[in-house]
């Protein structure tokens, strides 16, 4: 047996299982080893080691009898803990769901099994996936398997953020403890966790991936992907999870297309917008740099830049935190202690006090912060103020991407402002971390394709991501540059292991 296995990509497991280099099991056994030893990282809720061995003999025994063993065969992942999981406990990392065990599968989960993938367990995340440092978790902060460099190189100990929602599965894939993941993406939370740990992440074109059986953020926003090592991990993954569900209103109903097969480098013929409106006073020069590295990366790969105007891009943030509260202010109304999840029942009380209590304690003080802002911006005084304006000005950021993509194909911006920060650096100041996804955010309220790739290191020792945004349903075109971004940058750091 090899001993390097967790080090192999989805792309390589598959093809070693196929070929009789090794077995499924060995494949699961080694990762299961990895997760058990990495407590110190949080990334994992639930490990589920049992169901990892359970798929992975599954596999070699249609191996053994010559049968297909599926787009993601032998290839054990992990589960962000908001897809619903049959007899795994479902939490959306929150108090108000710890116990829940789902009776059903998540469509996409449901389509990874199928396709021959194992869970190895349940990523912690951000309470009900919001946040942007996997600090609102009520199972305790994720730690980044990276260490910040000081001046002199000497790597530092401060515990830094993986990013979020989805910082479980960057920290777990950049640490080593699943080669890919599931991730969902309301705002940029595929796309700024991936840039902040070195690693790939792509959000589909919305309704791509069916969202039934994952818990609810913002559901005109939400959308689950792939997050691996690289770009063509990132195709296999999409292309299991993808399809259309009718048990979804909002997917659509299109032919899932051969995006591994359809991957592409060579960008001759292409055009790359860069948008002037992403250049901000202020901005970190190593991020600007990264940017002018890939811009230099894409025109090597055939490329043509031209300059672009996205000229809502400043109302974008606005927008996404009155509609995102909005809607999770109706989502999570469900959450009342009656039918399943937590019930706080005070003594003599009615069913009023049993409401308030559920929600003061199963809530924790983000998910709070945003119901209160999505209650107040839809009632009835401030709804046309806030919520109907809000809409508005989404329109009018999706006709900016639309007007640009008849001057390009795809468009090129970093990912987040900053490498990753310190955990603690930005709880107390919720602006300065909604900061963080002023970049993902449009990409978002258009609904459109975007991935985030690692382009390199900073000064400090941590990676920096670039993010390329697509047309919708322009997946292709979106792997396509990432893939060309990819073999240029020659991104092959990982973490020191501390853990």
């Amino acid at each position: 047996m090899m001993s390097n296995l967790t080090e192999l990509t989805v792309a390589a497991i598959r093809k070693g299982v196929a070929d009789g280099d090794f077995t499924a099991v060995e494949v699961a056994e080694a990762f299961n080893g990895n997760v058990a030893a990495a407590d110190a990282l949080n990334a994992f809720i639930v490990a589920t080691p049992e169901k990892a061995i359970a798929a992975a003999e599954a596999v070699d025994a249609k191996r053994a009898k010559g049968e297909s063993l599926g787009k993601m065969g032998g290839v054990p992942i992990g589960m962000k803990d908001l897809f619903a999981t049959d007899g795994v406990q479902t939490t959306a990392a929150s108090h108000m769901l710890e116990g829940f065990v789902p009776q059903y599968e998540s469509t996409v989960s449901q389509k990874l099994w199928d396709a021959g993938a194992g869970m190895l367990g349940k990523l912690n995340l951000d309470q009900f996936a919001m946040g942007s440092s996997n600090e609102t978790s009520y199972f305790g902060n994720v730690i980044s398997p990276w260490r910040r460099n000081d001046a002199n190189g000497v790597p530092g100990n401060a515990a830094l953020a993986p990013g979020g929602s989805s910082g479980g599965s960057s920290s777990a894939i950049a640490a080593r403890l699943c080669p890919a993941a599931t991730g969902t993406d309301t705002g940029g939370s595929i796309r700024q966790p991936a840039a902040f740990t070195g690693i790939t992440g792509i959000k589909p074109t919305y309704g791509r991936c069916s969202r039934w059986g994952v818990v609810a953020f913002a559901s005109s926003l939400d959308q689950a992907g792939p997050m691996a090592r690289d770009v063509t991990d990132c195709a296999i993954m999409l292309e299991a999870m993808a399809g259309f569900d009718p048990k979804d209103s909002t997917s659509l109903d299109m032919p899932v297309p051969a995006w591994e097969a359809g991957l592409n480098p060579d960008m001759k013929g292409k055009k790359v917008g860069i948008p002037r409106e992403y250049r901000m006073d202020g901005m970190d020069d190593e991020i600007a740099k990264s940017w002018d590295d890939g811009i230099a990366w894409l025109k090597d790969a055939g490329a043509q830049v031209v300059d672009i105007s996205l000229p809502h891009t400043k109302y974008a943030l606005p927008a996404y935190y009155i509609i995102a509260p909005a809607e999770a202010s109706s989502n999570l109304a469900r959450y009342d202690g009656v039918r399943y999840g937590l019930r706080d029942l005070p003594e003599g009380a009615g069913l009023q006090d049993m409401y308030a209590a559920t929600r003061a304690d199963g809530f924790g003080a983000e998910v709070k912060r945003r119901i209160m802002i999505g209650t107040y911006v839809l009632s009835a005084g401030f709804y046309d103020a806030y919520y109907n304006q809000a809409q508005r000005v989404r329109a009018l950021i999706a006709r900016d991407f639309e007007q640009a993509f008849e001057q390009c194909d795809v468009i090129l911006a970093p990912t987040c402002p900053s490498a990753a920060f310190a955990l603690g650096d930005k709880t107390s100041d919720p602006l300065s971390m909604y900061l963080n996804d002023v970049f993902a955010v449009p990409a978002s309220l258009a609904g459109l394709p975007a991935m985030s790739v690692p382009a390199g290191l900073n000064s400090e020792g941590l990676p920096l991501g670039l993010q390329i945004i697509g047309r919708a349903f322009d997946e292709q075109g979106v792997l396509n540059a990432g893939l060309a971004i990819e073999q240029r940058a020659g991104f092959t750091a990982k973490p020191e292991k501390w853990w």
